[in-house]
């Protein structure tokens, strides 16, 4: 097991390395000049623009500049805004943020997800069966942005149970943008969990197990329960750093200043080290937290093992 997870950490370094190259070039491909959209109405002095373009290496070639960054990411420089103010600082402040929210639409997620994919796993073709297919499909057809609006309508405005936008409430504020975060997700979970215990309950070894006169309940949670987790919880994990980048038009409907806000700002600003900053982290947290996921298998199914 150490050794597997040695090798999956240095694996890391050529995937952060890669992953920061091609934002670097997106960002860098980007139509117009950073320069003259922060100056805005009033154009700035011929020698301010050469000093700040002297400054953000923006005169230098594609591969220079990102030699460059590079350079400084290895020093613990992330590099710095067009304000002058450290990308770190930023991460700092607004990491939390999103942190919170990804938390409340994991807890969701899993929560509401496996729970109704076990019962209608349990009891196909019955009426709580049909009601989680199509609320499902509901879900996955409904773009989050247009789920967001009408969440923040319904049981934001009209029902006033929860806040419409900002953190003020503190926890209380994540719930309805974590809602909306993990609905797509909740309907995959709920899905998957459904089709795992579907054949887990026909397998061989629950039939078994019924013959042998073990007790229903010690069969769903010990047995079928267990087994039929494993795709579950690859996919919760996997799907940690999909929600962290996706939190993008969440934390912009919801007026929530995370990581996700401070990208959407960032690429309207031409922002390019915030942006690397930012998204080069998450890429870390997605590559952690399926490492994660790997070594829980063993703990899933015992027949699992990485010598």
């Amino acid at each position: 097991m150490g050794r597997f997870i040695t090798r999956r950490l240095l694996l890391t370094v050529p995937v952060l390395i890669g992953a920061s190259f091609l934002i670097f070039a997106m960002v860098y491909a980007l139509p117009g000049d950073p320069i003259r959209a922060l100056a805005g109405d009033r154009p700035l002095a011929p020698a301010v623009v050469a000093q700040l373009r002297a400054q953000y290496n923006l005169d230098d070639p594609f591969l220079v500049q990102y030699v460059k960054y590079v350079g400084g990411l290895l020093q613990g420089d992330f590099g710095s805004d067009f304000a002058g103010r450290p990308v770190l600082d930023t991460i700092s402040q607004r990491l939390p943020v999103t942190v919170r929210l990804t938390i409340v639409a994991i807890v969701f997620e899993a929560l509401i997800g496996i729970a109704a994919g076990v019962l209608s796993g349990l009891r196909r073709n019955s009426f709580f069966d049909n009601l989680v297919l199509v609320s499902t499909t509901l879900l996955v057809s409904v773009p989050v942005f247009v789920l967001g609006f009408v969440a923040q309508y319904l049981l934001g405005y009209k029902l006033d149970l929860f806040p419409i936008a900002g953190i003020n409430a503190g926890w209380y504020s994540y719930l309805l943008p974590g809602l909306v975060l993990a609905a797509l997700s909740m309907a995959y979970v709920a899905r998957l969990t459904r089709t795992a215990v579907s054949e887990a309950m026909a397998a061989d070894y629950i039939r078994t197990a019924r013959a042998k006169g073990v007790g229903y309940r010690r069969i769903v949670f010990r047995h079928a329960l267990r087994n039929s987790m494993i795709p579950v919880v690859t996919f919760i994990g996997a799907d940690v750093g999909s929600l962290l980048g996706g939190a993008i038009v969440t934390e912009s409907v919801f007026n929530i200043p995370g990581l996700g806000r401070a990208i959407f700002d960032a690429v309207q600003n031409q922002e390019g080290a915030v942006v690397v900053g930012i998204v080069t982290l998450m890429v870390f947290f997605y590559i952690f937290f399926n490492l994660v996921v790997d070594v829980l298998y063993a703990l899933l199914d015992p027949r699992i093992r990485y010598e």
